[in-house]
């Protein structure tokens, strides 16, 4: 295990978690993620970021199949996310410095005093879709042998992804700010301030895009442009976790 971060009671039992579990369906992320959040405690920040990502997953999930004009890819596109994600912290876990830069920011942090648990959960999102989504969509399009177009039944599941996301995650957003045990928060307007920094239609859209440019290139050019990807995705991280609040601090 990486000794240059700190590591929580609980790290060992995640990585044996993460490393037992098999995930091949919607239903897998969801037992999974929920396993995470009742073993993490409060004061990591990873904790944060793996119950908004929860709470999305299940608001998706909820929506009927009826919904999507390609259900299949959708879900096949979900689960190889998820696991990218998954497979970010067991290699954390195991050895720190074989992850992506965009992830360390976030894992390396999860015990900073002073961070608020807004700024853990978009750092998350932040890594896991500017790094993680182009990826999850070239393996996807590879299992299934398809390249979507912009007019494509599974763009179009992919847009309507992400108007749910974007509004449910105001409110996800608010959930953990406001606490999770009934305690009141003073709103400062932190939440509108950090989504002004990062924004997920924007994102997202980003990584269609980014997917589709990775996918004309050859290996060692995919590389250069991936890593460059990463180191920007990693300020943006640092950002968002060092964006402090004028109003706490007046």
């Amino acid at each position: 295990m990486n000794a240059s971060a700190p590591h929580s009671s609980s790290d060992q039992a995640l990585l044996q978690l993460l490393l037992g579990s098999k995930v091949t369906a919607i239903a897998d992320v969801i037992v999974l993620m929920q396993a995470i959040d009742n073993l993490l405690p409060d004061n990591d920040g990873l904790k944060w970021f793996n119950l908004l990502y929860l709470n999305v997953t299940l608001s998706i999930d909820n929506q009927s199949a009826s919904a999507w004009q390609d259900p299949g890819w959708l879900t096949h596109l979900d689960v190889v996310f998820a696991g990218l994600y998954f497979k970010a912290i067991s290699s954390w876990l195991q050895d720190g410095g074989n992850v992506p830069s965009s992830w360390k920011v976030l894992l390396e942090s999860r015990f900073t005093p002073g961070i608020d648990r807004i700024q853990f959960a978009l750092a998350g999102m932040n890594a896991h879709i500017n790094h993680d989504l182009a990826l999850a969509l070239l393996q996807t399009d590879a299992d299934l042998n398809v390249v979507p177009g912009l007019d494509s039944a599974q763009h179009n599941d992919y847009e309507q992804v992400n108007g749910t996301l974007e509004s449910e995650l105001p409110v996800a957003l608010k959930f953990l700010a406001t606490g999770l045990v009934g305690e009141l928060a003073q709103d400062t307007g932190k939440i509108g301030r950090l989504l002004a920094i990062w924004n997920v239609r924007a994102a997202r859209d980003f990584a269609w895009g980014f997917a589709d440019y990775l996918r004309a290139l050859p290996g060692l050019s995919r590389g250069f442009a991936l890593a460059a990807q990463d180191q920007m995705t990693g300020v943006v991280g640092r950002s968002l976790l060092l964006m402090v609040d004028p109003v706490a601090n007046a």
